[in-house]
């Protein structure tokens, strides 16, 4: 059949589409070049589900691949595919109508024949269009796969309309060649183009060659067996994927059918580029579509906490098409987030008990972001609890103990986990609210980050255990039997009563209330958080980052009955009242210094002076 070139005007949904395509759809107009390689493999694949059932294809040595050939002095971008080819009739179909895409129809014919098509790429007519962001004109050189069909070629400039004629033999597959418009030429320089491939199409599984030079020579790791990857494979594809010279010290290689198409490969880096001064850490796993660059950097794709994890997510589920600003919205692109942070919490979870001093590394290095997850991430916060490590009263330094395993551990009718954030650990044991706890044996948790204090008023239970300061007026330590029985007389109740009064009124307004308890051994006295106030500790996490804490600020006063300065303090009310003034003055900034919540040294040292003179008189 000879085919004759008459002018067509494009199908009125075509010039509306090509519209959308080359003004609005497209974030960069080098996007064409990923799109139109795409494409090419794409026809190739679509050959090879032909070749598993037919036997007469036309050229049947050629070479699977897609040759791109530069010309800066013409201006024009060549890329040849070796693939599927088309008809005259295909011609139309795709390229002059949208009634229905290509790659569509072949996706439910192979459904039908239950042939595996997942692996296909794209929208074929949509993602043509977007040559002409940048071509002046374009021509569509192809042969069917068919024995016998005619060697065709499809020339339009994107405005008018297109014509379709026939030309000298031509190999199978499509031949496009791209004349550029005089400000995009820009895209038929050598260099430019294998950038563009290089980002974009790296992980294409067919040779793509620019001037007789492969381009990508990386194998997409994420889309084999597990079972089939070495160690030092998926080491060589961090390092190239992250940009890393070190090893990863986790990774996560999984794939997925439901609820999404999901394939992912991502690592945890050795150390943490943001405590070492690097400034914060830019978004590390890029999002493919079947193979295919989407964003490397993609902002929406994984909650801003996980943003020191570098890799690969691909899903198949993805359109090609979709832009950066769009991808930001799309519930898509967030189900499929959702999907991997889960995903990552598990893994972490699992590896933390398999191997708890490996575990321990990480922890020591990127807990900042676990963190920064608790207060910021609600949707996965009881995941991110279970990663939480602290040093505890029941261990020694530098071991490291779980929430889940603080619960396996508390006593008979102990309902809430304690903890106590400090500086240190020495300086936690050396304060008064650990030593009624520990007389008892219960398990108190060491905290020594300031943001901590934060994290846990933010988390406020855990296995629906009530998470409770130490330091706070309302920590029910009384109501747990002591392990060891104090002997020491206490003052008698109406005693205390009238000691605490009094120190209330010489206090006056430092202190919301004087009162006594059963939790201090060793100490006469602590300063206690009333329950609902901000604690001193979050008030000074406020001023170290320069913020104005919320109003309070102020502490309970809680005595000790026991202790013998407590009672001497009580004898000195009547007898040294001057003296008992400045005593009781001193041991409530006594119980601030111990509890490292004295900004204001002065009258401290100053009081003290005058203590040792009425000591000496």
């Amino acid at each position: 059949m000879t085919t004759e070139s008459h002018p067509q005007a494009f199908q009125a949904e075509v010039r509306q589409l090509l519209d959308i395509v080359v003004h609005s759809l497209y974030t960069d107009r080098e996007i064409f070049i990923r799109e139109l390689v795409s494409n090419a493999s794409d026809s190739m694949e679509k050959l090879q589900h032909v070749q598993a059932t037919e036997k007469d294809i036309f050229d049947p040595k050629a070479e699977l691949k897609v040759d791109i050939t530069t010309d800066e002095d013409a201006g024009t971008l060549t890329i040849q595919d070796y693939g599927i080819g088309m008809t005259h009739e295909e011609l139309v179909e795709n390229l002059g109508t949208i009634a229905h895409s290509g790659t569509k129809a072949f996706l439910e014919a192979a459904k039908d024949q239950g042939n595996d098509a997942s692996a296909l790429i794209g929208r074929f007519g949509v993602g043509f269009y977007s040559v002409f962001m940048a071509a002046e004109s374009v021509e569509v050189f192809t042969h069917s796969w068919r024995q016998g069909e005619q060697n065709l070629v499809w020339k339009s400039d994107g405005v008018t309309g297109y014509s379709i004629e026939e030309v000298d033999e031509q190999n199978r597959g499509c031949k496009l060649v791209i004349k550029l418009k005089e400000e995009h030429k820009e895209f038929a320089k050598e260099e430019r183009v294998k950038g563009i491939l290089k980002r974009y199409s790296n992980f294409v599984q067919f040779p793509i060659l620019v001037n007789g030079t492969r381009v990508n020579e990386v194998e997409a790791l994420w889309l084999k067996n597990k079972s089939e990857i070495t160690d030092e494979q998926y080491n060589e594809f961090y390092k190239f994927a992250a940009n890393a010279f070190d090893e990863p010290r986790y990774r996560m290689h999984f794939s997925a059918d439901a609820p999404l198409a999901l394939n992912a490969l991502v690592f945890a880096p050795d150390d943490n580029m943001e405590r070492m001064g690097f400034g914060q850490t830019e978004p590390g796993v890029a999002l493919y579509c079947r193979r295919v660059l989407i964003d490397e950097k993609p902002e929406g794709l994984l909650p801003d906490w996980l943003r020191f994890l570098r890799g690969v997510i691909d899903s198949a589920d993805l359109p090609l098409n979709i832009s950066r600003e769009s991808m930001q919205d799309s519930a898509l692109v967030k189900k499929i987030g959702d999907v991997v942070t889960k995903r990552f919490l598990k893994h972490l979870d699992k590896e933390s008990t398999k191997d708890a001093a490996k575990y321990k590394e990480f922890y020591e290095r990127f807990s900042r972001f676990i963190k920064e997850g608790l207060v910021t991430d609600y949707t996965h916060k009881d995941a991110l609890a279970k990663l939480l490590r602290a040093e505890s009263s029941m261990h020694d330094a530098g071991e490291l103990t779980s929430l889940a395993d603080y619960v396996t551990r508390m006593k008979d009718g102990q309902e809430e986990i304690y903890y106590q954030n400090g500086t240190s650990r020495d300086v936690i044991e050396a304060g008064p609210y650990v030593e009624g706890f520990k007389a008892r044996g219960v398990e108190v948790l060491y905290f020594y980050e300031p943001i901590d204090e934060y994290v846990l008023n933010q988390l406020t239970e855990f296995d629906g255990k009530k998470l409770v300061s130490v330091a706070r007026a309302d920590a029910k330590v009384d109501d747990i039997d002591p392990t060891t029985a104090d002997e020491r007389e206490a003052l008698s109740d109406e005693d205390l009563k009238s000691l605490s009064e009094w120190l209330k009124e010489t206090l006056g307004d430092k202190v919301t209330e004087v009162r006594g308890g059963k939790r201090l051994v060793n100490s006469p006295a602590a300063a206690m958080s009333p329950q609902d106030e901000i604690s001193p500790q979050m008030r000074q996490m406020f001023k170290a980052m320069g913020q104005d804490a919320p109003e309070g600020g102020k502490v309970e006063l809680e005595l000790n009955p026991r202790h013998d300065l407590v009672k001497k303090l009580n004898a000195a009310r009547d007898a040294k009242p001057e003296l008992a003034k400045l005593l009781g003055e001193q041991l409530l900034d006594q119980s601030l210094l111990s509890a490292g919540l004295l900004e204001d040294q002065r009258a401290l040292v100053e009081r003290g002076l005058k203590i040792m003179e009425a000591a000496l008189d």
